[in-house]
């Protein structure tokens, strides 16, 4: 596994912890304590927001998790992947592609977000 595989697999492990307690420690060892979060529902900074944005997804969509959808993809400091949401039946109404920075302790730096594929309302 690359210094990129291990990023996202710490940022996969956010997004995917259980609790807030869990959910603290995934997230500082994800992400640098000024990191930034964009997306098209989401702008924000340091790890308490990001925090935030990841429990207010996981209420919205509860039992559902997050996974790598094709490889990961880095050189030098940015990092790209995709992603689904599951659904505990294994569909995944919920996809996206994100580009990453990562710092040099190798955790991200900064995040740019994509909604590629999202449930019609």
């Amino acid at each position: 596994m690359t210094s990129y595989d291990d990023a996202v697999q710490r940022c996969f492990a956010a997004w995917n912890a259980a609790g807030p307690q869990e959910l603290e420690k995934a997230v500082a060892a994800a992400f640098t304590g000024d990191a930034t979060y964009t997306d098209p529902l989401a702008d924000v900074r340091g790890r308490e927001q990001p925090a935030a944005v990841i429990t207010g997804a996981r209420r919205q969509f509860p039992g559902f998790a997050f996974r790598l959808l094709g490889a990961v993809d880095g050189h030098h400091t940015p990092v790209r992947f995709g992603w689904e949401l599951v659904t505990p039946d294994g569909s995944a109404p919920v996809a996206g592609f994100d580009v990453a920075a990562l710092a040099e302790d190798g955790r991200i730096a900064s995040v740019s977000g994509f909604l590629d594929r999202v449930p019609a309302v």
